[in-house]
Order: C-alpha cells, then structure tokens, then sequence
C-alpha cells in the first residue's frame, strides 16, 4: 500500500462522514423531530422552572420569630412611667408585662391587670369580658408566648 493509497483512504473516510451532515437521511429525521422539539423546547423550560423555584424557595422571605418566656420589663414612656400593652396581663405594682394567660403575678402574688384592646378599659385578667363593650377576651393559658419583631429587617425589607 503506497503513500497516494493511505491518503485516498483517509479521504474517502472524510467525505463519508460528511456526507451524514451534508446530505442525512430526511426520513429518519423527521421521525425524530417530536423528541428534538421536547428536548430543545419542553427541556429547557422544565429546568428553568424547576431552577427558578429552587431559587425562590432559598431566597423567600422568613419571619423571624423570638420566643419569649416569662414576664418582661414594659417600656417606659417620655417621662418614665411604665406603658401596659393592650390585650396582655401586667403587674401594675412591679411594672412587668406577662405573656397570655397568667392571672397572678409571679413576684409580688397580685391579681394582674388587662388592658381591652377595644375600649381601653382596664380589668382584672380574670375577667374575660369586657364589662364596658363586651370584647370577649378568652385566653387559653400557654408555655411559650411569641413576640413581634422591632421593625422591618435591615436594608428596609419588611416582612410581609
């Protein structure tokens, strides 16, 4: 086999291998268009979708939660008095605030106060009633009571 042969050969083998790309067999190609269309249409749009929910689901937006337990101190106003929040029992005499559900007063053993969120009216935390509107303030004794956060998160991001 001489030099002019072995070249011959390889390209023969080139123009065989062109030839699929050149000239292919339309048949056979047309017969295979219902998966090329899923691939390069259907395929792409499944993972992108797929992706873009992988991406929501790590970048959503959480509540951040702190739990609290037992009483804590309440907030003084401008001039140092203590300020009660609506709906939650206090101790008037030790300026504490308790989370729902406690009737008494762990330090001093008073009865504790509520505030009705409705009419401002101040009652015994036994009482569930508002005997000046009628708010019916049913609350169920828990362990663990859940208080809001401050503000928005940094950068101005609330929380919706």
């Amino acid at each position: 086999m001489s030099l002019i042969d072995t070249l011959n050969g390889i390209w023969t083998t080139i123009l065989d291998i062109t030839s699929v790309f050149v000239m292919p067999d339309w048949g056979w190609l047309i017969s295979i268009l219902p998966v090329l269309i899923f691939v390069g249409i259907v395929g792409p749009f499944l993972t992108f979708t797929m992706l873009g929910s992988v991406v929501y689901l790590a970048r959503k937006p959480r509540v951040q939660v702190t739990f609290e337990e037992g009483p804590r101190l309440a907030e003084l106003d401008a001039g140092g008095l203590p300020v009660f929040p609506k709906g939650l029992p206090y101790c008037r005499r030790d300026a504490l605030v308790y989370p729902s559900g406690i009737t008494r007063c762990d330090t001093c053993k008073e009865e504790l106060a509520v505030i009705c969120p409705m009419c401002d009216l101040g009652r015994a935390s036994v009482v569930d009633t508002c005997p000046n509107c009628g708010l019916v303030l049913k609350v169920v004794p828990r362990a663990v009571a859940v208080r809001a956060s401050a503000g928005p998160k940094p950068g101005g991001a609330a929380v919706a």
